[in-house]
């Protein structure tokens, strides 16, 4: 992917955990980089096509000024968010906040945060068999798109489905959602989690009865595995109740480790 440069970007602006940091100020150098197709703007000589990279460097200097922040990491969050809400063009960038006037009594140059922020595929799984089912999955399709770590969301239809696993529950109501975050998957699992929790999600019988579940299927190509979250979801493969309402709006996300579309997956499933 190619990349616009911004480097050693001074801004005079007040962040820091003291007090006299917060009072007095100091210098900041912000490097970035934006990750951008280029081609089609270098081809045509036309800046529409591309980022205008002094207009971002305002935008920079307007998060840096008009804010307070206790750390640089916040520093570099906020500006790396405001940068890809504002430039749909912007796929992804690098944010480096540095702050050579730091309260250290030592000699030293600098000291910096470094990231990297950019949208990603996520495909998500919804279902409900407690209370008002499709009133809970509405409320979370509205959620997803009122925040802004979401964009680009497209919501399945909803379907009625029996129950999976431990079979002694009443139906439920299953649905999908595409869209890209800019999230990363521990931190869209967290975000995931508050929305079942204002449903008042418990987790009292595994496969049990729930207001609402929202699992993470698919996050771009990612493989993940740790004690908390597993991508892709693991029996995926297995439900249909995944598969119909994800068949209806990503046929053809593939699957990173069996090498097959949902479409496929789906059309085996039903061989089965």
């Amino acid at each position: 992917m190619d990349k616009i440069c911004i480097e050693k970007l001074r801004i005079f602006a007040h962040h820091g955990v003291f007090e006299n940091e917060n009072i007095n100020g100091q210098n900041f150098y912000i490097n970035a980089e934006l990750y951008v197709d280029t081609e089609n703007a270098g081809i045509n000589d036309d800046l529409d096509r591309s980022v205008d990279y002094s207009k971002v460097c305002k935008l920079l200097e307007k998060v840096m000024t008009e804010n307070t922040f206790k750390l640089i990491e916040t520093a570099a969050q906020k500006t790396a968010e405001a940068i890809l809400l504002e430039y749909p063009l912007i796929s992804a960038v690098d944010i480096e906040v540095r702050k050579p006037e730091a309260p250290i009594e030592m000699d030293f140059n600098s000291v910096s945060v470094k990231i990297n922020r950019g949208w990603h595929r996520v495909l998500l799984s919804l279902g409900s068999n407690l209370g008002d089912s499709r009133g809970y999955l509405e409320k979370a399709f509205e959620k997803l798109r009122e925040s802004h770590y979401i964009r680009n969301l497209k919501c399945s239809d909803l379907i009625i489905t029996k129950p999976y696993g431990y079979t002694e529950q009443d139906d439920f109501v299953n649905g999908a959602v595409i869209c890209e975050t800019m999230l990363s998957p521990h931190g869209l699992l967290e975000f995931t989690q508050s929305i079942e929790n204002a449903a008042d999600r418990r987790r009292e019988i595994h496969w049990g009865p729930r207001t609402l579940d929202v699992d993470i299927v698919f996050y771009d190509d990612e493989v993940l595995s740790d004690p908390d979250l597993i991508i892709p979801h693991p029996d995926m493969h297995n439900r249909e109740f995944v598969l119909v309402p994800a068949n209806e709006i990503a046929p053809y996300y593939r699957h990173p480790i069996f090498g097959k579309t949902v479409s496929q997956l789906l059309d085996e499933l039903k061989k089965q």
